[in-house]
């Protein structure tokens, strides 16, 4: 499943916002756990793919 190409501007837009946050805020002042997500989201951006999206679709998919 390949995200489209708003989905991946939205990705991208957000990522740098959170990434522009732990910049401002300190790399040395923010816990490791707040890379994941703005890391996937560039991810998502560059590749078109969002594993976590994938997971939320399988998830509640309706059969």
């Amino acid at each position: 499943m390949k995200a489209s190409n708003s989905m991946r501007i939205w990705f991208a837009f957000f990522g740098a916002i959170i990434w522009l946050g732990i910049y401002l805020t300190g790399f040395s002042n923010v816990h490791w756990l707040l890379f994941i997500p703005p890391a996937g989201m560039i991810f998502a951006a560059i590749t078109g793919i969002c594993p976590s999206q994938i997971a939320v679709f399988k998830i509640f998919e309706s059969k």
